[in-house]
């Protein structure tokens, strides 16, 4: 499937036919300058790259949740390259995520080896200068909508916060804001 995008149009949301896994992969792999994400009703979600200092926000929260699972030992932490198959057929990609191992060992060869049919136990999004707040919106809905752990609780907005704590399956850890917010510190 063919197309151009500029950046003038991102991100951007297209209707796709239904895809494989495997059909996913290759079409992605089409378009190595974009990032794909598909919601359950189809919709292709196509964005650019993350800016840089974004980059640097995400490394430091995938950075910080690493350090408490590689304690903790029950989990394994995944990044914003990483996809997702949520229960509701949606291809979403967390910018940090944590899975309990138990519920990673449970999956085929062909989904441990490709992307998980699994919606991670805690997710992580870090709205950048470049997202806008109703694909924001959307894709957290979509996590909310698929959590195990949460169902049926409204989201929680917070401002002005300098940490968050884990609840659930990541008791325990506690994400400092103060170098995400300004990692240039």
């Amino acid at each position: 499937m063919a197309f151009v995008l500029t950046d003038t149009f991102l991100p951007a949301t297209l209707n796709a036919p239904p895809m494989t896994d495997d059909e996913f992969a290759s079409f992605c792999a089409e378009h190595p300058d974009l990032f794909f994400e598909m919601t359950a009703g189809g919709e292709l979600v196509v964005s650019a790259p993350t800016f840089s200092l974004t980059g640097m926000r995400n490394t430091e929260m995938l950075f910080q949740l690493e350090q408490w699972s590689s304690k903790d030992a029950r989990g394994g932490v995944t990044g914003s390259s990483d996809g997702f198959v949520l229960p509701n057929g949606a291809r979403r990609s967390p910018d940090a995520a944590w899975t309990l191992k138990t519920r990673i060992s449970q999956l085929s060869a062909k989904s441990l080896w490709g992307f998980w049919h699994l919606c991670p136990d805690y997710v992580i999004e870090l709205k950048s200068d470049s997202d806008r707040m109703p694909v924001v919106r959307r894709k957290m809905n979509e996590w909310i909508a698929n959590d195990v752990f949460r169902p049926n609780r409204e989201p929680e907005t917070f401002a002005g916060i300098e940490s968050l704590k884990g609840e659930g399956p990541v008791e325990g850890f506690v994400l400092d804001l103060q170098p995400v917010w300004n990692p240039l510190l």
